[in-house]
């Protein structure tokens, strides 16, 4: 029981470190996202904090999911080693996006990820189903920024 708190604690942790290095980097870009010329179907600024509140609460928990049912790093080293991948592309992206403003950057950045995503889902997929559902709302997130991003990026070169 003690193993599997420790466990779950380790994933919040790294899933809300990426979610700090996000929201620092987000931080004081309302302003600058409004200044942008965006789709019309671009979202407010103030709904990706809650969408991403949400998301990442659901990353963390299919990572230990998976953590939990393969008993140890080592006997999921590769669908973890993945999932270890999507964060930190996650965590890099929002500095290059809003941070360096560099959207053509972060669009390949965010194409990256949204691969690194998907690979996870099918590694996930062989060890524990609801794990890789959890992160199905994720890819579709992602999905949809990458197309806001690419948009903006277009619009706004």
């Amino acid at each position: 029981m003690l193993r599997e708190v420790a466990g779950a604690l380790v994933f919040a942790g790294c899933v809300t470190a990426v979610a700090v290095v996000g929201a620092l980097a987000a931080g004081s870009a309302g302003q600058e996202y409004q200044a942008l010329r965006t789709p019309p179907w671009a979202p407010p600024a103030w709904l990706f904090g809650p969408v991403w509140s949400v998301l990442y609460a659901m990353i963390a928990a299919s990572g230990w999911l998976v953590w939990r049912r393969a008993g140890s790093l080592r006997a999921a080293i590769t669908p973890l080693g993945v999932y270890a991948a999507q964060l930190l592309l996650n965590m890099a992206w929002t500095p290059l996006f809003f941070g360096a403003a560099r959207y053509g950057t972060a669009l390949v950045e965010i194409v990256v990820l949204l691969a690194a995503i998907l690979v996870t889902i099918v590694l996930f997929s062989r060890i524990h189903r609801v794990a890789a559902l959890l992160l199905v709302p994720y890819a579709g997130w992602t999905s949809f920024a990458t197309a806001l991003n690419g948009s903006i990026w277009l619009l706004n070169a």
